[in-house]
């Protein structure tokens, strides 16, 4: 049985470790794949857009041979000097049908991601932001990432993930329907009808995408929810430098998640994967969910993920 083939992209870098895993781990499912990754690491970077300089493209050849699957679906990996949104856009509007026509996305996945993108987190995360960046040009989309810094072990982070993209194929046609918005905020998704069909339409549309956060050690449970409540405090710290005098660093001393029933806080301390629907655009933007529909969309099914992909 042929599979959908899928666009993959990342924040941490084409040579990082849970990009090589997922990508593996798809293309031994036999998931033809098409990778454009920031050819260094762009943590944090936002929807940030390069427009003072030119990009570097290379083809990594050397990556694909280690990990391509034996007489496997093709396989093209690409890197970019550039941030994650430049990735998606400079593959989505024409890249793509160029360096690899033999391979068509059904969609994005972006990640797997080292670090949680919780909570506020979506509004910094290159990971978050190339899957937003993505589902704007009307590909559906999700972004991967492993909540923890204490340990780089993605296996079980891709078992989840791994079926995760499966329930999200089986709802979406072969190729996406909206790509590059020809019709612009005149084609919308679905307004009536069942909730299901409405949020299954959004995505479709990318007018609806997913965030996944892997916890630290995995219970085998799944969870649809919303955005928690997390707060950084402390996040700066001045020092004294011989060369500049003082300087400020951006972290975070002490991270507070509020203890919120039913947000991807809690699902992830509690051991579970988190999935969050998130709007793609602004809410008072055209295309941007209603209320309602964000809320159905996060309504968990009998297995944890969302209703509407079950």
């Amino acid at each position: 049985m042929s599979r959908a083939a899928l666009f993959l992209t990342n924040d941490d870098g084409i040579d990082s470790a849970g990009l090589h895993l997922l990508i593996s781990a798809l293309h031994a499912r036999g998931h033809p794949l098409v990778v454009l990754a920031p050819a260094s690491e762009q943590s944090c970077s936002g929807m940030r857009l390069t427009l003072r300089h030119d990009l570097e493209f290379e083809e990594r050849e050397d990556i694909a041979a280690s990990l391509r699957t034996e007489d496997g679906p093709p396989l093209r990996i690409f890197s970019l000097d550039g941030s994650p949104c430049d990735c998606a856009i400079v593959a989505l509007d024409g890249g793509l049908q160029v360096w690899a026509p033999e391979i068509k996305p059904a969609m994005c996945v972006s990640g797997i991601n080292q670090g949680p993108n919780l909570s506020v987190d979506v509004l910094h995360s290159g990971t978050v932001s190339a899957a937003r960046e993505t589902s704007l040009y009307g590909m559906p989309s999700i972004a991967i990432s492993l909540a923890t810094y204490e340990h780089s072990e993605f296996s079980q982070t891709v078992e989840a993930s791994l079926g995760i993209i499966e329930a999200c194929l089986t709802v979406l046609p072969e190729e996406p329907v909206n790509l590059r918005r020809p019709e612009g905020s005149r084609r919308k998704p679905l307004s009536e009808g069942p909730m299901g069909a409405r949020a299954r339409s959004a995505f479709a549309h990318g007018d609806m995408f997913l965030n996944i956060n892997g916890p630290e050690s995995w219970n085998g449970e799944l969870q649809t929810v919303s955005l928690g409540s997390r707060w950084y405090h402390n996040a700066i710290d001045m020092k004294d430098t011989k060369n500049i005098g003082v300087a400020f660093e951006v972290g975070a001393a002490t991270i507070e998640d509020e203890d919120i029933p039913g947000t991807d806080c809690n699902a992830v301390n509690s051991g579970a994967v988190a999935i969050t629907p998130l709007s793609s655009w602004p809410v008072n933007h055209p295309l941007g969910l209603s209320g309602e529909l964000l809320s159905a969309a996060t309504e968990q099914g009998v297995f944890g993920l969302p209703s509407w992909l079950e």
